[in-house]
């Protein structure tokens, strides 16, 4: 199944960073379970927050790893946590979701182009 197609300025108009996962906490609210993540993106964006359901991680596997994520949906409320941005990733044959991250060194902050 694919998804529509778009034009460029679709695909411009998101706007997807690189960023430093700083904090991983519990999230035992979460419908699914999931993580509650703070995210250092740099000193243009700064650190935000995101809910992951990425459980197949464990906590130690998530702290200090480099992530994408898109940095201008609107905030969305999850459960009593506010998710300000989103983690993306590719599921696995196993249904469990992969974190994105770049193969090589870049800033935090970095744009994907």
């Amino acid at each position: 199944m694919s998804a529509p197609e778009i034009v460029y300025d679709d695909f411009a108009a998101v706007d997807m960073r690189v960023g430093r996962v700083v904090e991983v906490e519990d999230f035992p609210e979460a419908r699914k379970p999931a993580w509650k993540l703070a995210i250092d993106f740099g000193p243009e964006i700064g650190v935000k927050r995101s809910s992951a359901q990425v459980t197949n991680y464990a906590r130690e596997a998530l702290e200090g790893r480099r992530v994408v994520a898109v940095v201008n949906f609107p905030p969305r409320q999850i459960g009593p946590f506010m998710s300000e941005v989103l983690c993306l990733g590719a599921s696995n044959e196993a249904g469990e979701i992969i974190l994105l991250r770049p193969d090589a060194d870049v800033p935090v902050g970095a744009r994907i182009h």
